[in-house]
């Protein structure tokens, strides 16, 4: 049998060298703990980057894929299949609007809600000059067009020129956004809670603010929920939360919770008049496996009131992450909403060190931009994994 450095090896002599991988191999996973080739046991507090919000193993869940498997897995979009209906059905609903376009990833979702964005600008009016305006410090993808609403110069600069008529504006700084608004403005373009850019999330003025002028100058506003929806801020998409409803959402990670698939949700007088036969499409997108896996994650969702435990553990993750900003010399604040929390550290301690020193430890965790560790773990948790976490990431922290 393969050692661990063998498969790393193996690994490292045949896959592009875009990711500095932690050393380790890991081999199946179960509840809320993963399991390396070796046999040890980590407690996981990154769920796939925000992905695997029902943990490893969930009866349910993969009963549905095994099922699907022996029905249909694809069949291209030049038919109907019953899992995309349903899938699509559950998600309007659960977000609040009515036309779904299901992609196979997070980056693809932006890319489909950019199109829509200049479509709807361009049958208003046939010009083909419009602008979107984006978030410094933002993260929505590495593809040519998600990259160009990225607000990170170090992601876009060896790939320049990118896509054209993107401005940035500062987070949460109403003023700074309307300081980019042109009579060529057709959308505006923001995570609702920032990921990679530090865990910030939106402030509730701002957004409110934000709908107020999109509503009144008919420009569009497009939320990012890929890693802060699907209940992992307490409600089922962060926005909700705020009240401020977006005209097109984009999803990805948790809804598939494994499986590659996203999505871009639009109100239906957006769908009237943007994207059009032949306008937009995909292969793979929407399948019956995927979707198969996304219809009975929104079914758990609601079983098994997940929402509801973001909102009890949610808060108490909150209240143990903040009682280290008390007792540590080394963490400077805590922010986020739900179980997407981040902890700044002072420079004198890495974050990347101290992510290295926990998984030693038994304690997966990532980090976020800046200085930051970041907490995405999946959404079934109990206050005794916090607890758990807690006392790993102290003496790391020591």
């Amino acid at each position: 049998m393969n050692s661990a450095e063998q498969y790393m090896e193996n690994a490292e002599n045949v896959l592009l060298h875009t990711y500095n991988r932690y050393q380790i191999v890991l081999e199946k996973g179960e509840g809320v703990y993963l399991y390396d080739i070796n046999g040890k046991k980590y407690l996981d507090f990154a769920a796939g980057i925000a992905v695997q919000s029902l943990g490893y193993g969930h009866k349910a869940y993969n009963e549905a894929l095994k099922g699907q498997i022996d029905l249909l897995c694809h069949t291209s979009n030049l038919f109907y299949n019953k899992p995309a209906a349903e899938a699509a059905q559950k998600l309007a609903k659960a977000a609040q609007m009515d036309r779904v376009f299901f992609t196979n990833s997070g980056t693809e979702a932006i890319e489909g809600a950019v199109k829509a964005a200049r479509k709807y600008a361009y049958i208003k009016d046939g010009s083909t000059d419009h602008e979107i305006i984006a978030m410094q410090h933002s993260f929505h993808g590495r593809s040519m067009g998600a990259l160009s609403v990225t607000g990170n110069v170090k992601y876009q600069e060896p790939f320049k020129p990118l896509i054209g008529g993107i401005r940035f504006a500062a987070f949460n700084d109403f003023d700074s956004v309307t300081a980019q608004i042109t009579d060529k403005t057709c959308a505006i373009l923001m995570e609702t809670v920032q990921g990679e850019g530090g865990i910030y999330p939106a402030e509730k003025e701002f957004l409110k603010k934000i709908k107020a002028i999109c509503e009144e100058k008919d420009i569009l506003l497009i939320l990012d929920e890929i890693q802060c929806g699907m209940g992992r801020c307490g409600s089922m998409f962060a926005w909700q939360d705020y009240g401020v409803k977006p005209d097109i959402m984009t999803c990805a990670k948790a809804l598939g919770c494994g499986v590659p698939v996203g999505a871009f949700v639009m109100t239906q007088k957006v769908a009237d008049q943007s994207l059009m036969p032949g306008d937009h499409g995909t292969t793979y997108g929407g399948n019956p496996l995927v979707c198969a896996a996304v219809s009975k994650v929104f079914d758990i969702y609601e079983q098994e009131h997940i929402p509801e435990n973001v909102r009890t553990v949610g808060a108490y993750l909150e209240q143990r992450l903040g009682e280290l900003v008390q007792s540590s010399s080394f963490v400077l604040e805590r922010r986020g909403k739900g179980m997407m929390q981040g902890l700044a550290l002072a420079e004198e301690k890495p974050a990347g060190d101290v992510v290295k020193q926990c998984l030693e430890a038994g304690l997966i965790v990532i980090t976020a931009g800046g200085n930051v560790l970041r907490f995405v773990p999946p959404l079934v948790i109990k206050k005794e994994h916090v607890d758990e976490m807690m006392d790993i990431l102290g003496e790391c922290l020591k």
